[in-house]
């Protein structure tokens, strides 16, 4: 199967943990095709942001099984994700190019203060 490196990288995976890893680690959080490896993943990545790419981890996540009317153990679909290391001296910051704006600690202390 050929892939574009627009069909490769999905997105930007945006929970709490990701943006963890990418504020201390340096690391970036993607959702890539099912069908992408290691190597697929690089490559997309330095051609589409300009960027050096020092590691590539790959985890999939199968769906979860449930019970659907008279059916039984229906499938969910499955999540690839790819966790990232850029070089040094590289950055990209995914999480607010997004178009999601990230809450930061003290915007939250600031919603509940206004909210008392």
């Amino acid at each position: 199967m050929d892939l574009t490196i627009y069909e490769i990288i999905q997105g930007p995976v945006i929970t709490e943990k990701a943006y963890d890893l990418n504020k201390r680690l340096k690391k970036l959080v993607v959702k890539v095709h099912p069908h992408a490896n290691k190597a697929l993943v690089k490559k997309a990545l330095e051609t589409l942001f300009d960027v050096k790419v020092s590691d590539v981890n790959i985890a999939v996540r199968k769906g979860k099984y449930r019970n659907v009317g008279r059916r039984k153990n229906i499938q969910g679909s499955l999540i690839k994700k790819a966790y990232v290391t850029l070089k040094e001296g590289y950055t990209l910051d995914l999480l607010d190019q997004s178009g999601t704006g990230v809450v930061t600690q003290d915007s939250r202390n600031s919603k509940e203060v206004a909210a008392e």
